[in-house]
Formats: C-alpha cells, sequence, structure tokens
C-alpha cells in the first residue's frame, strides 16, 4: 500500500498543496511551526477520518475558510481516489468520487501506523486513553469490531439508564436487566476474543523488535480484562450477584469498557519502573509490531508514520529501525534538520523541505 500522491485544500496552514511521494523512504524536514505535523496529520486523517492532534475537526479548516479537503491516490493492486471534506455540517467521505454513507465502509480501506513523541501517553494516560489506541488499531484491520464495539456502546447505554430507573422506582423485577445484561455480556465476550488476540499477535514479534532495535531485555503486553479465562455463564453469574450495586451506581461496574494493557519489560511495569526512554523505546517497537501484524492480515504493508524520531533515538537506533523495516513500506519521518540524519539513510531517501506552508521536493539527496 502506498500513497501516491496527496493533495490538501484549505488544511491547516495549507491553502492548497500537491505533492507526489516516493514509494519508499520520504523525509520531511523544516523548523518546528513550519507545518511538518500539519502533513502528515492529513495522511493520518486521510486513512482513518480522525486526528491524532486535536478532537475537533474544525481546528483542521483553514482560518477564514468554510471547507477543508483531504484527497489521496492510494496504490494497492490497482489506484484508488479517497476524499474527505470537513465543513460546519459534518465529515463527508468519499471513494473514486462516490460518497460513502457509512465511516466504518471508509476507515478500513487505508492501513496506517503512526509513532509521535505523544503516543508515551500510551503509558502514562488512563486505561480509556490505551482502550481508544486498541479500538483503532484493530479496527484498521477487522471490519467486524467496529460493528461490535457501536452495539456495545448502544447495550452499555441503554443497561446504565435501565439501572438508574430501577434505582428510582424501586422496581424489584430485573427480568428486562437480565436480558440487557445477556446481550452485553454475548458481545462483550466477542469483544475480548478479538482483543487478546490482537494483544497475543503483538506479543509474538514486539520482544524481538525491541531487542533488534535496542539490544536488551524482553518486552511483553499484559491484557487485563474481567472477561479473561471466563465463561458466559460465569460473567451473567458475576452480574447478577452485583445487581444491587450497580443499581446504586446507577451504571454497569464490570466489562470490556474496563479492559486495560500494561506494558512489562523483563517482567516489571514499564509505567512504574521504566525509563523515559525505555518507555518511548517500547511504544516504537509496539508500532513496528503493529506494522507486521497489518502484514499478516492484510497481505500488505501499511503507510508508516515516524513523527521527529531523530529528536527521539541516535543515529544507531534509526538505523536499526530503517534495517527491520521491509522495502516495500512506505515510510514517512519527519525531522527539524536533515543534519541529524545519517548519509545512509539520505541516499535512500526523497527529501521534502517545508518552510511556512510550502513544500519543496529535494532529490538531490544522493541518489
Amino acid at each position: 500500500m502506498k500513497l501516491q500522491n496527496l493533495v490538501l485544500k484549505n488544511f491547516r496552514n495549507y491553502s492548497h498543496l500537491d505533492l507526489d511521494f516516493s514509494d519508499t523512504l520520504n523525509i520531511i524536514y523544516g523548523d518546528n511551526g513550519s507545518g511538518k505535523s500539519n502533513l502528515i496529520e492529513g495522511i493520518y486523517i486521510l486513512a482513518l477520518t480522525k486526528s491524532f492532534r486535536t478532537n475537533n475537526d474544525l481546528n483542521l479548516i483553514k482560518n477564514n475558510e468554510a471547507k477543508c479537503s483531504i484527497i489521496g491516490n492510494i496504490i494497492t493492486n490497482e489506484k484508488t481516489t479517497y476524499q474527505i471534506d470537513l465543513d460546519n455540517a459534518g465529515k463527508t467521505v468519499y471513494i473514486d468520487s462516490d460518497k460513502v454513507t457509512k465511516i466504518s465502509d471508509f476507515v478500513t480501506k487505508i492501513n496506517i501506523v503512526l509513532f509521535n513523541p505523544l503516543d508515551t501517553r500510551i503509558i502514562s494516560d488512563s486505561p480509556a486513553f490505551r482502550r481508544r489506541m486498541l479500538n483503532i488499531e484493530i479496527s484498521q484491520i477487522n471490519r467486524e469490531y467496529l460493528n461490535l464495539l457501536s452495539d456495545y456502546n448502544k447495550l452499555l447505554k441503554n443497561r446504565n439508564a435501565y439501572l438508574k430507573q430501577l434505582l428510582i422506582n424501586g422496581n424489584s423485577s430485573t427480568e428486562y436487566l437480565d436480558i440487557l445484561t445477556r446481550k452485553l455480556v454475548e458481545n462483550g465476550l466477542k469483544i475480548h476474543l478479538i482483543r487478546k488476540e490482537y494483544i497475543d499477535k503483538i506479543n509474538s514479534y514486539i520482544s524481538d523488535i525491541y531487542r533488534n532495535i535496542f539490544e536488551y531485555g524482553e518486552l511483553k503486553i499484559n491484557y487485563k480484562s474481567i472477561y479473561t479465562n471466563k465463561s458466559m455463564d460465569k460473567m451473567l453469574e458475576m452480574y447478577q450477584k452485583n445487581y444491587r450495586k450497580e443499581m446504586n451506581y446507577s451504571k454497569t461496574l464490570f466489562g470490556i469498557h474496563h479492559d486495560d494493557i500494561e506494558i512489562l519489560l523483563d517482567g516489571h511495569n514499564i509505567k512504574e519502573y521504566g525509563s523515559v526512554g525505555q518507555q518511548k523505546n517500547s511504544i516504537i517497537s509496539f508500532k513496528l509490531a503493529e506494522v507486521l501484524i497489518i502484514k499478516s492480515v492484510k497481505n500488505e504493508y501499511p503507510i508508516l508514520i515516524l513523527d521527529d524520531l531523530f529528536s527521539e533515538l541516535d543515529n544507531t537506533k534509526i538505523n536499526n529501525i530503517i534495517k527491520m523495516l521491509n522495502r516495500e513500506v512506505q515510510t514517512f519521518i519527519t525531522t527539524t534538520s536533515i543534519d541529524k540524519v545519517s548519509k545512509d539513510l539520505l541516499v535512500d531517501a526523497t527529501l521534502y523541505q517545508v518552510k511556512d506552508g510550502v513544500i519543496e521536493r529535494n532529490d538531490t539527496n544522493g541518489k
């Protein structure tokens, strides 16, 4: 999978950008605030319809403009054009000029993996943040997962509302609650299984990746869920024993909406015992494992973005990463200066200099 061309219209600081990319290594460099992050943000949104920097789509529209567009040509077995339009009315997506009514039919088409220095939040932030990350990554390779999540959240909302109703009305009948609980557990077990399989796949790659790049340590992801090793009957029994407690709180206290993961380095939780460097290294390894998972499922590599990588690692570690990547992986690396980039990488890279929203492609890189 390759991004052949990207067009940004009234997006962030770009009035109009039309840019072709190399199939292999693209290095985007320029001062902070010049527009590097805006460019890769556009690529990310083209794949997932959401930004990794803001939850408000209106922030993406250039000042004093009513609408922005992101258009990209993706090459797989054939060329396909994807487009996202954003305005005050919302978000509209197209594939080859045909409007797509369901976002879930769009987000599974373009696969992308992003490493950003702020991704250490995966370790430091709340379980909700980690679940969101898992949901985004799994949804790229499993369309059913998106539908299961949507159904689960609807059931959860209905169940919480009914628990509140039971508390207010003092209704002792739990017949309808039993129905909602059974449906919630059925759905939760399916989501749990998909998440477990995904974490198992991550673990099949991540420790070798970590050692190959950073040359030490055993890295593992631990999946924490109340559903682990529990049958349908055991889960229903647990819910029924806690009906009164849940009524008092007017919310569902157990389920996959409380799942979490932890990263272990040599058996120790890296959040508590790992250095900042070790935490960043573990996230980079996690992301590279995702590249291999997508390849194993989709039979093609995703687009890989490594944002500000040279500020995070020395040249030896970066060279180790590049050596690990198959030449088929289209990679975008951002940096403030190419002086930080080793000559070996420059020979194989296409360079893009960003300055005040203007991008100049530089092919005089030693080829």
